[in-house]
């Protein structure tokens, strides 16, 4: 290795110098070999006097700038952004300082630095230099890889194994962005014993009382960022590789779970729930634009047994009373500090309620698969989690009508929102399909556990204005999974027009006792005031009620068969005849409000339909929507057959 003498005064002058030509797209006035003398010492911080004050800043300054200028060469070259006849001598200069200097090695020394700006910089640029040897040599930097491994295999919670771990993190990610299997799955199996180990080391086995201190919460979230970049590469690399370490989120999950539990860290709690939501919705990456790569690829079988596993997991510890040990900080004001009356952190309501939503729904789907249907079983995790948000005193006003939950929780996160109606929507279809009962008592048993797909629903509506163009923006977008639970939706609506209709009644029944001058309609179920989360875009004044009472309906018709219209016309609504027993002119006034909600519903799904149907007339659309205007088409015959139409 050739080495360099020690810089003078003058090396950052000339560094930047380099810098400016690099900018401009220019060769360095310099040889080759001067930049990269240059660039080494002040990796190295090789200046007079380094033991002085003045020497050690003079020394930190000129780290900080070479390793700056370091990453700025490497990512111009590897791009191509610099013209060829430039590109080359920067190339050189690379080869010079990685063939001859062997300048990684001076590189990882970094990563131990006290110093978090040195050390992090450090991690910054070995990424990127490790990133550019794989682009020319197609190979891993074995001292990149030696110095990561010893760290993950032995290291304590320090700024080396921090800078180890952010900097397989961005590796991983970067070749997860590029579509590189190969290579991917050779990083990935190189750390995946040394990342199985440390993961043993860092969460407990037994509960206790987990204290995060500075270094081990940096530490333990810089873990969760990489095991979620790992479980990503498990999805583009497929079966063929499956380690270990692309699956700790669900092999760990027990651990993980008791380490909310017993965690006194908020922030880390919420990171965990935070991974295990993205895993079991296969959301992974959308932090850091990944979702198109990650989840275009068929989630194979084993990985789909993990969120299986995972998700069993979850209900086992909710069946242990694991909700009871979750506290929720109150959401934090401009300032960062707690104010007192501010709603609870609506981020970690969010998730916790996604993760028990989606461990039902898979819970549910394995019982089927298996022939062992439990829909017993529903109803106690629902209620657990009702329970939870209940205990955490949201607001004074009680929330008497569990379906209400998902549009307090969800309200300005569309794509969560979605998420949760769409789990709702396949828990209420797998109970449905099992429970043996008639149409009314599924509903019914429903709207008790908080399942109802027809309140969901109306409540979207009503969220949105029955605005149909929002509807059309979510049919078109790719952020949310708001077509696949749409069709769903409409497909078991045109076998239950009448339960539909009797959730658009119950959204007026609060105007209705006033309207027949009733005290809480004397009898009727008085309305549930459901109060805003912290952010929440539904605001004050959200109602849906209790209902004991929803229209039976037949049984769900398959694809292609029409419902009969003499049953639907002969059956008379069952809560216009509970309404008359409240008073006098209540059914008049019942049906007057159930129609107001229900045409405006179907008025702006007949306005959608209008609007894709021109679209696609115009070969506008994205997709081709036949299927879908067809079920638009038949719902809005459901309604022009209906009693109340």
């Amino acid at each position: 290795m050739d080495v360099p003498q020690s810089p003078g005064p003058s090396s950052i002058r000339e560094l930047s110098h380099c810098y400016r030509a690099l900018l401009g797209g220019a060769c360095p006035k310099l040889s080759d070999a001067e930049v990269a003398r240059l660039l080494f010492s002040g990796v190295c911080g090789q200046v007079p006097e380094r033991d002085t004050q003045e020497g050690a800043e003079a020394a930190w300054e000129l780290i900080v700038f070479s390793l700056t200028l370091l990453r700025k060469i490497c990512c111009g070259v590897s791009a191509h952004s610099l013209h060829g006849a430039v590109r080359g001598p920067w190339g050189d200069i690379l080869s010079l300082l990685f063939d001859r200097m062997d300048l990684m090695s001076q590189l990882v020394l970094h990563f131990q630095s006290e110093d978090q700006v040195i050390s992090h910089l450090a991690a910054k640029s070995a990424s990127v230099c490790v990133l550019y040897l794989i682009s020319t040599s197609g190979a891993v930097s074995p001292v990149w890889q030696k110095q990561c491994v010893q760290a993950f295999s032995s290291s304590p919670p320090a700024p080396e194994l921090d800078a180890c771990l952010w900097s397989l993190t961005e590796v991983v990610k970067k070749l997860l962005k590029q579509s590189n299997h190969v290579l991917l799955a050779e990083v990935v199996a190189a750390f995946d014993c040394s990342l199985t180990a440390l993961c043993s080391k860092l969460l407990p086995e037994e509960r206790t009382d987990v204290g995060f201190g500075g270094s081990w919460r940096t530490t333990f979230c810089l873990l969760l960022d990489l095991l979620e970049v790992l479980t990503a590469s498990g999805l583009v690399c497929g079966a063929g590789l499956n380690l270990r370490s692309q699956r700790i989120p669900a092999v760990q999950s027990a651990a993980l779970l008791l380490t909310v539990s017993c965690c006194s860290d908020y922030f880390v709690k919420k990171r965990i729930l935070l991974l295990l939501k993205r895993v079991l919705l296969q959301k992974l990456g959308e932090d850091w634009s990944l979702e198109g790569v990650a989840l275009s690829v068929q989630e194979h079988r084993d990985l789909h047994a993990d969120r299986c596993g995972l998700a069993q997991c979850v209900l086992q510890a909710v069946a242990a009373d694991w909700l009871q040990s979750l506290q929720v900080e109150r959401a934090m004001f401009f300032g960062g500090r707690e104010k007192e009356g501010l709603k609870p952190d609506g981020t970690m309501l969010r998730a916790v309620s996604l993760v028990l939503l989606k461990s039902v729904e898979l819970h549910l789907q394995t019982a089927a698969a298996a022939g062992k249907d439990r829909p017993s079983e529903v109803d106690s995790y629902l209620q657990s989690l009702w329970s939870w948000l209940r205990r955490l005193d949201l607001s004074q006003t009680e929330v008497s009508h569990s379906c209400s939950w998902i549009s307090l929780l969800f309200g300005e996160q569309d794509d969560d929102l979605m998420e949760a109606a769409s789990s709702s929507l396949s828990i209420f279809l797998s109970y449905r399909r099992c429970s043996g009962w008639d149409s009314y008592s599924v509903l019914e048993a429903a709207c008790a556990s908080g399942c109802n797909p027809h309140c969901h629903f109306v409540l979207l509506l009503q969220s949105l204005s029955f605005d149909h163009s929002i509807f059309l923006d979510f049919l078109i977008s790719s952020e949310t999974c708001f077509l696949e639970y749409f069709v769903r939706y409409l497909k078991y609506l045109r076998g239950d027009w009448q339960g539909f209709a009797a959730a658009c009644g119950h959204r007026n029944v609060k105007r209705l006792a006033d309207a027949c001058g009733c005290e809480h309609g004397e009898g009727l179920q008085p309305a549930g005031s459901v109060p805003p989360l912290e952010g929440s875009s539904l605001g004050v004044g959200l109602r849906l009620v209790e209902y004991d009472s929803s229209d039976e309906s037949s049984e769900e018709i398959p694809d292609g068969h029409k419902r009969s219209e003499t049953k639907l016309k002969t059956k008379p609504s069952l809560l216009l005849i509970q309404s008359e027993k409240v008073c006098p002119t209540a059914a008049g006034v019942l049906e007057e409000e159930t129609c107001d909600v229900l045409d405006r519903a179907v008025s702006c799904l007949s306005e959608l339909r209008q609007v894709v149907t021109r679209l696609q007339t115009k070969q506008l659309f994205p997709y081709n929507p036949s299927s879908l205007l067809k079920l638009l088409a038949q719902v809005k015959n459901c309604h022009q057959r209906s009693p109340l139409s």
